[in-house]
């Protein structure tokens, strides 16, 4: 009776996973033209709104990143690197950046 109980949570788990190895190993969603339209309807937009909300977190912190030297850091991981993400990538393309096509955040 345990065997069967295995057997059968085995073979559940066997058959959830086969979906995902029929996607294209290069897109999100399965399907290049809707990685695209997703890229531009819903992930641009979220990184103005990355990029805008990181430049005032990094105004507001600024009186703590100036003393210690971390200002450049903080305007690279706050503000560049999502305007990279937003403007500098292939559309479509959510894992690299620029026309080198380096790791985005890099």
């Amino acid at each position: 009776m345990i065997l069967r109980t295995l057997g059968a949570a085995a073979l559940s788990v066997a058959l959830a996973g086969a979906p995902a190895l029929a996607q294209q190993r290069d897109t999100v969603t399965g399907d290049k033209s809707t990685d695209m339209a997703v890229d531009l309807v819903v992930v641009r937009p979220l990184g103005i709104v990355g990029a805008a909300v990181g430049t005032v977190g990094f105004v507001l912190a600024l009186p703590f990143t100036l003393p210690t030297g971390s200002a450049g850091e903080t305007a690279k991981e706050w503000i560049g690197d999502p305007l990279e993400y937003t403007f500098d990538r292939p559309l479509g393309n959510f894992n690299q950046c620029g026309s080198d096509l380096h790791p985005c955040g890099r």
